[in-house]
């Protein structure tokens, strides 16, 4: 009975044992690659496991380059992997490339990748160029009609410039400013209407895709409709500015008439108030005549019936019968 246990385990260790070699050492990867024609040692393999490197990744990439025509080297394959690179997507992209007779190196498409960018994506948009639709791009013409605009612009990765070079942002911001400035240039927002294609034909040379991860072929206008009439807009508000100045100079000016008004009737106040003042000094200066000498009683009584006289002529004239006295309430009903 012993015995029968002692072999169960012999056994179970026998097939454990040959499952840890088998997956430290894939004979069955080895295998496959000898006979697709990839030199790969069993020993490398076996490194390929301490290393953390998948092997059948490595394995497997190698013989679809292989059979694609491609030669790659096992250790830049697993260079590019440690270095955080997608090794499949790489392998997918040369083969593309290859096939679509594209000068693709393995450098620049592992610097790609690395990048940031979508290799495979790429040369699937170099050999398939890409429709790209801007936003509504709004411009005002030379006589005041805004005009808004959709463009469809058509471009192709360059995959020189993928490594560094703007992307599908920066390419839609130029052309929505050359399409404003081409705009914003026309005479009359009819030529523009009756020509869009004047609109990509300017916008097309002023080489907008230098710098980009994208080369331009084509800007089409989509659409275009008329917008507002801005010129009108900006002549009634300024007309709008120029009456409120006018309303405030001519403010300015009143309460300026008004102020002068008080000015001239605090002056007259004050010279009536003077005239009294004098008035008042008559009876001293008779006073002082008396007592100096040079007024007498018959004087003095002279005196006084010039006043009574000019009193009854101011009665007299006063009367609602005299034509002098309606012709004085008229006066100073005017006062």
């Amino acid at each position: 009975m012993e015995d029968m246990y002692v072999i169960i385990a012999i056994g179970l260790g026998a097939i454990f044992l040959i499952w840890f070699l088998f997956y430290f050492i894939p004979v069955g990867l080895w295998f496959t690659a000898l006979v697709s024609g990839v030199r790969v040692s069993l020993l490398q393999l076996v490194l390929m496991r301490w290393r953390k490197v998948p092997p059948s990744l490595i394995v497997n990439s190698m013989i679809a380059a292989t059979k694609a025509g491609i030669k790659l080297e096992r250790d830049d394959l697993e260079a590019h992997f440690l270095a955080g690179g997608r090794v499949q997507q790489v392998i997918n992209a040369l083969i593309s490339a290859d096939k679509a007779n594209m000068d693709l190196s393995f450098k620049t498409a592992t610097a790609i990748d690395l990048a940031g960018r979508d290799v495979f994506q790429a040369v699937q948009m170099s050999v398939n160029p890409k429709v790209i639709d801007t936003k509504k791009v709004a411009a005002v013409a030379k006589d005041g009609i805004q005009l808004i605009a959709l463009a469809r612009v058509t471009v192709r990765a360059n995959i020189k410039q993928l490594v560094g070079g703007a992307g599908e942002e920066t390419i839609l911001a130029r052309v929505g400013e050359g399409i404003v400035s081409s705009i914003g240039s026309a005479d009359s927002h009819k030529s523009v209407l009756e020509n869009p294609d004047s609109i990509s034909k300017v916008v097309l040379k002023k080489g907008l895709d230098s710098g980009t991860a994208f080369e331009i072929l084509s800007i089409d206008i989509a659409d275009i409709d008329i917008g507002k009439n801005i010129g009108a807009v900006l002549q009634m508000d300024q007309a709008n500015a120029d009456k409120n100045i006018a309303q405030a100079k001519a403010e300015e000016r009143r309460a300026m008439a008004v102020a002068s008004e008080q000015e001239m009737r605090a002056k007259a106040q004050e010279a009536r108030a003077n005239v009294i003042q004098a008035e008042a000094m008559i009876p001293q200066a008779i006073a002082e005549a008396f007592r100096a000498g040079n007024l007498g009683i018959m004087d003095y009584y002279k005196f006084q019936n010039i006043q009574a006289d000019t009193r009854m002529r101011e009665s007299i004239s006063e009367t609602p019968s005299s034509p002098v006295t309606k012709q004085g309430i008229k006066g100073e009903g005017n006062k």
